[in-house]
């Protein structure tokens, strides 16, 4: 079924729509789930609770590109979860790496709390992405929104982790340049 069918039996309260959406990006959003997560389980979970939050979402939405919408709910779900988690214990793994180096971008993470100046910041990080080159984006993107561990991307691009490690770290301090000329970040 292509993107648009299945977001019309979405429309229609078709529930084909979850089946159709679970066959065609099931995998897609487990590997998402399982980057951030590290747990088979919780991943199938949020996995399903994926498709649950795409039914309540569309209608009214209309996704413009299915396969992102759902990686964005999935993201979201794992994050919030991989949250709940850390605040009954700190832990590690992928995703506290990730918020660990994000965190130098970022002088005071309390402020990220507040909405407004969470929607700020990511519209901010969002046009900064985009002056990035092609490959620091792809690479960008795949730490920070999918949550890949390093040695995946270096493996994928076919440099050393040091490589990638070395970018990230580069493509972090401009970030954080950015943000302070934008005045979010001191």
């Amino acid at each position: 079924m292509t993107d648009e069918q299945i977001i019309e039996t979405y429309w229609q309260r078709d529930e084909r729509a979850i089946g159709e959406s679970n066959a065609k990006y099931g995998k897609y959003c487990f590997a998402i789930a399982q980057n951030i997560l590290q747990n088979r389980e919780d991943s199938e979970e949020c996995v399903n609770d994926t498709w649950f939050q795409a039914w309540l979402a569309i209608p009214p939405q209309r996704p413009a590109k299915l396969k992102y919408f759902f990686a964005k709910i999935t993201r979201g779900i794992s994050l919030n979860r991989i949250k709940a988690k850390m605040t009954l214990k700190r832990g590690g793994g992928e995703t506290a790496a990730i918020l660990d180096e994000l965190a130098e971008c970022l002088s005071d993470p309390d402020s990220v709390e507040s909405e407004y100046f969470s929607r700020e910041i990511g519209g901010k990080i969002n046009l900064f992405v985009k002056t990035l080159s092609r490959r620091e984006c792809n690479i960008f993107i795949r730490r920070y929104f999918f949550s890949e561990p390093i040695s995946e991307i270096a493996g994928r691009y076919g440099f050393t982790v040091h490589h990638i490690t070395v970018m990230l770290s580069r493509t972090r301090q401009k970030l954080k340049r950015y943000l302070q000329k934008e005045g979010l970040i001191e």
